[in-house]
């Protein structure tokens, strides 16, 4: 098989997604904040790709003097998730590069070592830190759900 097509061309380059779409939205405000520690590289719901479940990547680049993060308090989801945090060390692959803070369930974990975590649907999770940065750390969550949305611990306000 010698032929090929060239990214999003082709019958099905729309499956396909490079850089941040204009579909996606976040709040403003949390933007701007975000991008004091992360720059945010991909993301696909079904409002990018029908049919998608729900994934986002970033790289986080430097700790805030902010902690926990802004808009990454405690929360419940409806639908199972997995949260990941991977180092850039290519000559250690179990080097995260920093430690990083997150609350499972109320307990709270510093991950100094790659980790992929589950959270099952109405597992509470949260708040998050970046205690230390050495390096960047690629950071990705995976909704198994069209769309992102949680139910705030604190108030059970459901917010996307």
């Amino acid at each position: 098989m010698s032929d090929f097509v060239m990214d999003k061309d082709g019958q099905f380059g729309d499956m396909i997604v490079q850089g941040l779409p204009e579909r996606f939205t976040i709040p403003s405000d949390f933007n701007t904040i975000y991008k004091e520690w992360g720059d945010r590289i991909l993301y696909i719901d079904s409002s990018v790709v029908p049919g998608a479940f729900q994934m986002n990547t970033s790289w986080y680049i430097n700790a805030p003097d902010f902690n926990p993060l802004p808009y990454h308090d405690e929360h419940s989801h409806d639908f199972d998730e997995l949260v990941g945090f991977l180092g850039s060390n290519p000559e250690d692959k179990e080097d995260l590069g920093g430690i990083i803070e997150i609350g499972i369930n109320g307990e709270l974990h510093r991950l100094t070592k790659s980790s992929i975590i589950f959270m099952p649907a109405g597992m509470k999770h949260l708040p998050l830190r970046i205690v230390e940065l050495h390096r960047p750390i690629l950071h990705f969550s995976v909704s198994m759900n069209p769309t992102y949305y949680c139910k705030r611990t604190a108030d059970g306000e459901k917010k996307d």
